[in-house]
């Protein structure tokens, strides 16, 4: 099994998608995972590939109704669609939602996934109907076909624990989960300043060997290509200096940290 590394595009919003794509090519990554807004994307998609760069387009929708939000959710999803991803990775819903209207948009994110062929999974992730281990559970069992990306730093936030105490939860997340984002979080943040540290060996560990049977379950059902975001945020998500806002980190490195780490541990 191969496995193809993406970078995101969060955090080099500075540079142009010429300049995003030559850099990314020549750190040894494989694609870009982007969200684009609409105005942007057609850019996007044709300076990737034409860099030999595979492509990853994000959904996120938004209104200040349930129903503006819907219906933008459709229109964004179809859109994006229309530039033939390699997948869309969507931020669906909200956590605010009740389980009717999240269901609602899930049904939206498979019909568009019929209709066009594109696939779309749901990342695990803060605020969203995704926002937890246990929260997610009752929709896994409602729609047997939903497919996540596996960003299982949140999970750990908002639990404040590395889930050792719900672990059927994990595991039938893992079985459905198709794409990872390899943050590592902690019990009191989705994302620990510096995973080459040594003070977070134990977290990293934690982390990688739930990717580790997202791998391996993907490779039982003959897959022959398994894919990963290094998805550590600049700062915000990054943890800052008081006064200074200098991140204690640079994204950029550990980004790549975390690429190389996964490619030595797959070899």
């Amino acid at each position: 099994m191969t496995t193809k590394f993406f970078c995101p595009m969060w955090g080099m919003e500075s540079l142009s998608y010429p300049e995003a794509a030559k850099r990314v090519k020549a750190a040894g990554y494989d694609g870009m995972e982007i969200a684009a807004g609409r105005d942007k994307r057609q850019e996007a998609v044709t300076v990737m590939r034409d860099n030999g760069l595979s492509v990853i387009l994000m959904a996120f929708g938004g209104g200040k109704t349930f129903a503006e939000h819907k219906q933008t959710f459709r229109d964004d999803l179809l859109h994006i669609a229309s530039f033939k991803p390699l997948f869309i990775n969507s931020h669906t819903g909200r956590d605010y939602f009740t389980f009717e209207q999240n269901g609602e948009l899930i049904q939206v994110a498979l019909e568009v996934q019929k209709q066009t062929g594109i696939r779309i999974l749901h990342e695990t992730h803060r605020g969203r109907f995704t926002y937890s281990a246990p929260g997610i559970q009752h929709y896994l069992l409602k729609f047997p076909d939903l497919r996540l990306t596996a960003d299982y730093s949140h999970w750990v936030n908002v639990a404040e624990s590395y889930l050792d105490d719900q672990a059927d939860n994990v595991t039938r997340a893992i079985d459905r989960s198709d794409h990872i984002h390899c943050r590592v979080g902690h019990p009191e943040g989705p994302q620990v300043n510096d995973p080459r540290a040594p003070e977070w060996k134990d977290a990293l560990e934690k982390h990688a060997r739930w990717w580790d049977q997202i791998r391996e379950r993907q490779q039982k059902a003959g897959a022959n290509t398994v894919t990963v975001t290094c998805e550590f945020g600049p700062a915000g998500y990054l943890p800052t200096l008081p006064y200074t806002q200098q991140p204690v980190a640079s994204q950029w490195d550990v980004n790549v940290f975390m690429k190389d780490f996964l490619k030595k541990r797959w070899a």
